[in-house]
């Protein structure tokens, strides 16, 4: 049974792992705020709460899992009510998204 959960627990860090690299690229490479904005949501939520998990099942039930847990639930409320209000926020500054395919303008 130790080795399904740690091999589990694995699973769940590589996939953690994976989509924080993913956002982190997606970060520099995508083209408007919007969507790079969506990549840091993915990232802060999704990746940070398969790690967490990963660690959860690697820590076994000590009193660890009550913090990891907490500080799993905050990251799941704060990080996509801030991702919204940011964009929101840009979308009122008039930070237009990229709808369709644009022309590239250069500026030389």
């Amino acid at each position: 049974m130790e080795q399904i959960i740690d091999i589990l627990s694995w699973i769940l860090l590589m996939s953690g792992c994976f989509f924080c690299f993913a956002g982190g690229v997606g970060l520099l490479r995508l083209p408007d705020f919007y969507t790079r904005m969506h990549a840091a949501g993915i990232t802060d939520t999704l990746g940070t709460g398969l790690i967490l998990s990963g660690l959860i099942l690697q820590t076994g039930w000590d009193p660890t899992v009550v913090k990891i847990m907490m500080v799993a639930a905050l990251i799941m409320l704060t990080s996509p009510a801030a991702t919204y209000a940011l964009a929101n926020c840009a979308l009122d500054h008039g930070v237009k998204p990229i709808i369709g395919k644009q022309k590239e303008v250069d500026h030389s």
